[in-house]
């Protein structure tokens, strides 16, 4: 094949290396509009991993990459005058000018043609005569722009500021520097890359950025204030820049590049031309790498064409690199947000930023370092328990009290509708079904949905607490939960409103019923759908009706022994229809701004509140998020909203999400939910719990040490596996969780061979080692 690559960046350059390895007869010459020298970056990072894979394509170019590899294993974190140190955390870098040295000396060893300081038309004409043109001309892709149409790219310009600098101060640990300034927080990403320097790139918010001036600044005078600013981690030691080719400020925003397709005809996009992953997880050389090697594997396969070879290209690499943003988007949040952390202790502080991207977990942090994380647990322990704690103990088992009620542990499970009931009278299924759930472990159980009045179902299956069967009913259960475990035990109540009258899960969600149905009420008479009843919408004297249902409802949960209600404000559900604009299009003052959409679904949670003991904590659930575009509830809503239920005596933010709208487009995947716990518990300043595709051990650790929730609620795991905080406890050696006595033979059988398995797996990888 004849082959052109435009852009002489590692992209381009391993590539071509890639395909002459394959076939040396393959012509292949890579175009670079700058000198064979230059270079605009300063070091780049590697993992373990990525460096396998270069010795599987490249042995010969790998080992000169890996003689010249600056190693570390720390990460220091300097906060608030502290430096945590953690470890095991194997990084590598090289000199973003001397790999690219190391890659042309190897291209040119291979007969790759190297052509520099040609600058790059996105006119194509000129090489038409190429059976393939690569665009390797980086994020601000020139062919990429051009030929829009055809790649539809989506560029998402990040919020922060950062500059790239370079130091000769050594940071033999890759370093994090947060520095609290008069104009906000500004803070350091550092690493050695060579023998004698080091990476020091400075970010910080817009607002920091315009407060410093950094913007007024020449690029001299900025690396003179930013040595002024963090002296006392530079030791003397100047700040440099190797942007002089850009003029005024070097200090940039992030593009974050995805393409709807990465070929069009013969030309196809590789590296930062088809997709960016965002600097603070350091992976942009490591897909560039692995873009070209895929690329010229599918190329130099036989029974492939080239038109099937670019589209297997895509097919294999995209999943991987939408992996990998996922994971950059969760990073570069977390540092766009970095203000919200700023009141943790140094230690949560640490623990935060390791894990933030969500591909270092809980356990994977014990792997590298399990003393600094036996510190993390044992810190941990101690806030929670409010006393000196010698013994490192898994978050998800440490104590969590709200007002008078305690819970033994921060497992929590989810309120699921069973559609089980007759008329709203629960019956034996519904003892068995709680009760295992609570003798399984779980510090605190929900109820489904429970509604208060019968036009109140979602179903003729739903559970209701509005006759005297239902108190006796659901007394039996509350008292078969504290006779027979530790668990507390908590009634959701709601109100089914535009959601009303459907048939039983099984059956279809949200379906409305063939017959039998009733009159349904909502904030507005938006319909769930089409095919849905229109609502009525409210009056007053359907508001005062609602309420005192509520009210009732409350009265007979305490009766009935609960120790905990929450009002169920959430998925559409008759007070979600007044708080999301989606389904609200009142004209009155119930309607419009946040404040007036909150008025009804307080009113009702105040009267609850007043009747419902001082001593018991209550909750509300609500949809942090509609899924709708911007039409929806915005972030501003959701702490407006958490903050107005949190004065008005709330006492935990129960965090779901969506099903307001059958137009949703949620963004699934795992703990999908618990960004917006972490919103609202650090920026509204109230406890949470976090649901959502939350179902391993490690997803609840993380997410509590880390600061996100409170209390991490799970569903569909606690369906089939009721002992589901048993299995983990035994799973994790953790012997303070109440299993019920008949059953502690087989709790400690399942820690036996729950240990074993583990062992047996760390040998079968010592022999593959």
């Amino acid at each position: 094949m004849n082959i052109i690559c435009l852009g002489g960046g590692p992209a381009g350059l391993y590539f071509a290396l890639s395909m002459k390895i394959h076939n040396p007869d393959h012509q292949i010459t890579v175009y670079e509009r700058n000198k064979p020298g230059d270079t605009f970056g300063w070091g780049v990072v590697f993992s373990d991993q990525t460096m396998q894979n270069l010795r599987d394509n490249d042995p010969q170019s790998a080992q000169t990459i890996l003689d010249e590899l600056a190693h570390w294993d720390d990460i220091d974190v300097h906060f608030k005058d502290q430096c945590i140190t953690s470890g095991g955390h194997g990084f590598c870098g090289i000199g973003r000018k001397r790999l690219l040295n190391i890659l042309q000396d190897r291209c040119r060893e291979v007969g790759v043609e190297l052509v520099f300081e040609r600058d790059m038309s996105p006119d194509l004409e000129q090489f038409k005569d190429a059976d393939l043109i690569i665009a390797s001309d980086g994020l601000n892709s020139k062919v990429r722009t051009a030929y829009a149409q055809y790649f539809k790219p989506d560029v998402d310009m990040r919020a922060n500021k950062f500059v790239w600098l370079g130091t000769h101060k050594l940071f033999d640990a890759f370093t994090f520097i947060f520095k609290k300034t008069e104009h906000g927080w500004i803070w350091v990403h550092a690493y050695r890359f060579d023998k004698d320097t080091s990476t020091f790139i400075v970010e910080c918010s817009n607002k920091t950025y315009e407060a410093f001036g950094f913007d007024r600044m020449s690029q001299d005078e900025n690396c003179r204030a930013l040595e002024a600013l963090f002296a006392d981690h530079l030791d003397g030691h100047a700040l440099m820049s190797n942007a002089r080719h850009i003029r005024g400020s070097a200090w940039i925003n992030f593009p974050r590049i995805l393409c709807k397709k990465w070929y069009h005809d013969k030309v196809v996009l590789l590296g930062d031309a088809a997709h960016t992953a965002h600097f603070s997880i350091g992976s942009g050389t490591k897909l560039a790498f692995e873009d070209a090697i895929s690329l010229a594997n599918v190329l130099n396969s036989n029974d492939l064409s080239v038109p099937d070879a670019l589209a297997q290209y895509q097919e294999e690499r995209e999943v991987e690199v939408l992996k990998l943003q996922s994971a950059a988007r969760n990073s570069t949040e977390w540092f766009e947000h970095v203000e919200r952390y700023t009141d943790f202790d140094p230690m949560q502080f640490a623990y935060s930023l390791l894990t933030r991207s969500q591909r270092v977990s809980h356990e994977n942090l014990r792997l590298r370092d399990r003393d600094w994380l036996e510190n993390v647990e044992r810190w941990y322990a101690c806030k929670a328990a409010g006393t000196d704690k010698n013994k490192a103990i898994p978050p998800m088992f440490t104590p969590f009290k709200l007002r008078s009620m305690e819970l033994k542990n921060r497992i929590v499970v989810s309120p699921m509708s069973m559609y089980s009931a007759d008329d709203g009278t629960i019956n034996d299924f519904h003892l068995v079904h709680y009760g295992a759930r609570a003798m399984g472990g779980a510090g605190l159980v929900y109820t489904e949905m429970t509604d208060v009045s019968r036009d109140g179902r979602i179903s003729p299956g739903c559970a209701g607490m509005y006759k005297p069967d239902h108190l006796a009913a659901w007394k039996r259960v509350v008292d078969f939960v504290h006779s027979h475990s530790e668990a507390r035990i908590c009634m959701q109540l709601g109100h089914a409103g535009p959601k009303g009258a459907t048939k039983v899960g099984w059956d279809g969600y949200d379906v409305p019923l063939d017959e039998g149905a009733w009159p349904i009420i909502a904030a507005s008479d938006v319909p769930w759908s089409p095919q849905n009843q229109t609502p009525k919408p409210m009056d007053r004297a359907d508001m005062d009706r609602v309420r005192d249902d509520h009210v009732r409802a409350a009265k007979m949960a305490d009766e009935a022994g609960f120790d905990m209600i929450e009002l169920h404000a959430a998925h559409g559900y008759l007070m979600s229809s007044f708080l999301t604009p989606l389904m609200n299009t009142r004209t009155d003052s119930y309607g419009g701004p946040v404040e007036n959409r909150l008025r009804y679904p307080l009113e009702v949670f105040r009267a609850i509140r007043a009747v419902w003991p001082d001593h018991k904590p209550m909750a509300v659930r609500i949809s942090a998020c509609d899924w709708v575009e911007d039409d929806g509830i915005s972030p501003e809503d959701i702490l407006a909203i958490s903050r107005a239920f949190a004065e008005a005596g709330a006492d935990l933010i129960d965090v779901s999400a969506g099903q307001t709208s059958p137009e949703a487009k949620p963004v699934y995947g795992r703990m999908f939910q618990t960004p917006f716990s972490d919103q609202i518990r650090n920026e509204a300043h109230v406890a949470t719990m976090a649901v959502g595709n939350i179902y391993e051990i490690d997803h609840v650790n993380s997410i509590l040490a880390s600061g996100r929730a409170d209390l991490c609620a799970l569903g569909r795991p606690h369906l089939l596996d009721p002992n589901w905080t048993l299995r983990a406890a035994a799973e994790q050696g953790y012997h303070g969780v109440a299993a019920p006595k008949p059953y502690l033979s087989g709790f400690s059988q399942l820690e036996r061979n729950l240990a074993r398995a583990a062992e047996m797996a760390a040998d079968m990888l010592e022999i593959k080692a």
